[in-house]
């Protein structure tokens, strides 16, 4: 059973609410993302999540507020470091780039060209590790797999280690076989570092099982939030995606 999540906000939202090329995408958008907890983002396509992710890294300009409560006493107006793994990466495969060469791109202080220093290559390989992928360090990025690459985009979230991990359908790409892995990992990742996670997801299976939270939105409003078993009913996803909509356990492995 998914425990229950820390009831103090890590993000309070007042009344956002965005608009891109004169047309509104968010409309007086109010909630909450609790401190140490998995708050999973579901909706239509449009509806507005990736602009609601984009809006709390200040990518997009806004109204109304977005409040932070960071730092061992909560009173910090922003985190020190956000995590951010898009939806898909578009990477030119003309590039000969390793999984370490990406790595070193972010981490190194020197051009690649000069090589990659010792500090980078241990660094690299332990961020690897922590999210299970550290052999590899040395495949070209263009050979990877969906699940492969995310996990690379993974752990460059994941450093320095952030207050708030923003996932964008993290499981986009992934073959079907090992979404349930990865939504493994994102789980133990939160109970290990009690990272706040908010992440995008149109499986409502997985968010059943992983999310302590959910959010829902509609054409740019929220419709409710709650807890997956309060949140996730007939009535309560007809209402969001406009038609009747069953969850049905997958089966893995087989």
């Amino acid at each position: 059973m998914t425990p229950e999540p820390p009831t103090k906000p890590l993000v309070s939202l007042r009344d956002l609410t965005v608009e891109l090329g004169g047309r509104p995408i968010l409309r007086g958008v109010t909630a909450a993302i609790a401190r140490g907890g998995i708050t999973a983002l579901i909706g239509l396509n449009g509806s507005g999540k990736t602009t609601l992710l984009r809006a709390l890294v200040n990518e997009y300009p806004h109204k109304g507020t977005i409040q932070f409560h960071c730092g061992h006493d909560h009173s910090k107006a922003y985190p020190e470091a956000i995590g951010y793994v898009p939806q898909r990466l578009s990477l030119d495969a003309r590039l000969p780039l390793t999984v370490r060469d990406f790595l070193a791109l972010t981490l190194a202080r020197r051009p690649l060209f000069l090589g990659i220093s010792k500090r980078v290559r241990e660094k690299s390989k332990a961020m690897m590790e922590r999210v299970g992928v550290g052999e590899y360090l040395d495949v070209p990025v263009e050979g990877l797999s969906g699940g492969q690459l995310q996990r690379v985009l993974l752990a460059l979230a994941l450093e320095p280690q952030p207050e708030l991990l923003l996932l964008d359908e993290p499981a986009a790409g992934i073959d079907f076989k090992d979404q349930k892995k990865f939504y493994e990992l994102i789980a133990q990742i939160n109970r290990d570092t009690g990272v706040t996670v908010l992440l995008v997801s149109h499986d409502l299976n997985m968010v059943q099982t992983y999310a302590h939270d959910v959010l829902c939105l509609k054409g740019g409003s929220i419709q409710c939030q709650g807890p997956p078993s309060e949140i996730l009913t007939p009535i309560n996803m007809s209402l969001v995606f406009g038609a009747e909509l069953h969850m049905f356990p997958h089966r893995f492995g087989g």
